[in-house]
This record gives structure tokens, C-alpha cells and sequence, in this order.
């Protein structure tokens, strides 16, 4: 099963702005549902509560350290574990072959260990901000596709769509 991050970010890896994105890029919506359609995605409480509802067409699987924490359309669980997990036997159940993480920055933070491939959208401004992705770590991620775009109608910003593969080390393709 593969695990996925996608996120957007900022030249300085800002991803948020007091709980909410800190720019409106509607290509990135339209592509951050196209790569997540029909696949569960993991999240934060934080980011499930910035989006104010479960997305659909997509098992929503919430993380949380309050066990009393419920709302209607989505599975919550106490740690990443549990949450891929789950994620792991709702993609054998719907066809998929891929789980998506999809914030926020502690989750990030975690399940960067773990992915197998990012989907990076990369917005090519310094935006300030009060969360970050970890730094991508060119000695374990290989660059397998890049988008360029430019900054036209209501995207206000020149921004790129990048695919990472995790690189194995030499021992695991004995």
C-alpha cells in the first residue's frame, strides 16, 4: 500500500496561517481533489476542523488525543498508527492502492518518516505563516514529475506541481 503526502507550500515551507491555508490557489483545489478522489485521507484535527466538514468522496480519517472527539462523516483515532491502520483497510475495501496524509504539520511531521511518495504544491512566494512542512531531503527523495505554472486569472501566484519518490538504499534492491 502506498503512503502519500500532499501539501502546499510556501518557498519557506509555510503551509498555514492561523489554522487556514494562507493563499487562495484554486488549480491546487482542483488538483489536491483530483490526486485524492476515492482514496482515504488522514488528518489532524486542526485541519479537519480549518475544512469545517468531511470531503466526500473520500474516506476522512481524523486524528485526535481526545477520545471524546466525534463529528458526523468521518473516523476518528488516537495516533498515526492507528489512522494508517485503518486508511490501509479502507483502500483495500474501495480498489485503491494509494492512502493520502493530508495534514497538518505535526502529522506531516510524523508521517514524512513513513511516505512513500509527496505531492508537493509548491507556491513560488515567501508568505508568513505559524506552520511548516520538514524540509525535503534531496538524499532521500527523488524528484519524478514537475508541473510549472504561471500565475494567471485568480491564482495570484506562479506555483508547481512536484512529484516525489522515496529513493530505496542499495540493500533493499538486493
Amino acid at each position: 500500500m502506498l503512503l502519500s503526502i500532499i501539501v502546499a507550500q510556501s518557498e519557506n515551507r509555510i503551509i498555514g496561517r492561523g489554522n487556514k491555508l494562507p493563499w487562495y490557489l484554486p488549480e491546487d483545489l482542483k488538483y489536491f481533489k483530483r490526486i485524492t478522489q476515492g482514496k482515504p485521507i488522514v488528518m489532524g484535527r486542526k485541519t479537519y476542523e480549518s475544512i469545517g466538514r468531511p470531503l466526500p468522496g473520500r474516506t476522512n480519517i481524523v486524528i485526535s488525543r481526545n477520545p471524546e472527539y466525534q463529528s458526523p462523516g468521518i473516523h476518528v483515532v488516537a495516533s498515526l498508527d492507528q489512522a494508517l491502520a485503518l486508511a490501509e483497510q479502507q483502500a483495500l475495501i474501495d480498489g485503491s492502492e494509494e492512502m493520502l496524509v493530508i495534514g497538518g504539520a505535526e502529522i506531516y511531521k510524523q508521517a514524512i518518516q513513513q511516505a512513500d511518495r509527496l505531492y508537493v504544491t509548491q507556491v513560488h512566494a515567501t508568505i508568513e505563516g505559524d506552520a511548516s512542512f520538514p524540509a525535503i531531503d534531496e538524499s532521500v527523495w527523488q524528484q519524478e514529475m514537475r508541473e510549472d505554472f504561471f500565475a494567471e486569472g485568480p491564482n495570484p501566484y506562479d506555483y508547481s506541481f512536484v512529484v516525489y519518490q522515496r529513493k530505496h538504499s542499495e540493500e533493499e534492491n538486493v
